[in-house]
């Protein structure tokens, strides 16, 4: 098994669970209540699948810096494809929907064309953009003394794309890497609305509850 898409999500305040699926078939490869994207369970949920003989080729990730830092530190050679949907998403939201400054508006319209590129063209063209718009604008940004939240967010959104870019294309190069989060997301939201259903669940039984989703549901 070479290629995964990793996430976590939230049930209420910091419960959660963490999920890692064969993003060839969609399936379970293992799902955890109560595993929090820090380095101790982390490192546990990741060690236990290491010693499985789990050896990844692509992880496909969100934008989260440790979960980055220890898939890399359990499986060193692994290649990470950043989440485009949630490049973009958060991108979007640090420009504005309706962006008063240039700067804003031309990165904007770089997140906008992201999920667009499909060919090795279209990836080019793109950081040609990124790049384009760093020269214009980029360095003016960051020395600027300006940091009233909206500009703070301007600069979080740059450097939050320049971060990615490296990680963003990789998709393009194989066919079997997810490019997207987006199958994880969709499992999260059928297990939250059956977990609604059973939402009376003792705190001591809600482990076995998940373990037995994980295994019926593993799609």
């Amino acid at each position: 098994m070479k290629y995964i898409i990793c996430d976590g999500t939230f049930l209420k305040r910091n419960n959660g669970v963490y999920t890692i699926i064969n993003s060839e078939t969609r399936q379970i490869i293992k799902g955890s209540y109560g595993v929090k994207e820090g380095v101790k369970d982390l490192m546990l949920f990741y060690s236990e699948l290491k010693q499985a003989g789990l050896e990844p080729k692509v992880a496909t990730v969100d934008g989260n810096t440790q979960q980055i830092k220890y898939l890399q530190k359990v499986w060193s050679s692994i290649k990470i494809q950043r989440c485009i949907v949630h490049v973009q998403r958060q991108g979007l939201s640090w420009c504005r929907r309706n962006p008063k400054s240039t700067e804003a508006k031309h990165l904007r319209e770089l997140f906008l064309i992201l999920p667009t590129v499909t060919t090795k063209q279209q990836s080019q063209d793109f950081i040609k953009g990124v790049y384009a718009w760093e020269k214009r604008f980029g360095i003016r940004v960051e020395s600027s003394p300006n940091r009233g939240w909206v500009f703070s967010d301007l600069l979080r959104a740059r450097s939050m794309l320049l971060k990615a870019l490296p990680n963003l294309f990789h998709y393009l190069d194989d066919p079997k890497i997810a490019r997207s989060t987006n199958a994880v997301e969709g499992y999260f939201s059928r297990l939250k609305e059956h977990y609604r259903l059973h939402r009376g669940l003792a705190k001591h039984n809600r482990k076995n509850y998940f373990q037995w989703y994980f295994y019926l549901k593993q799609k």
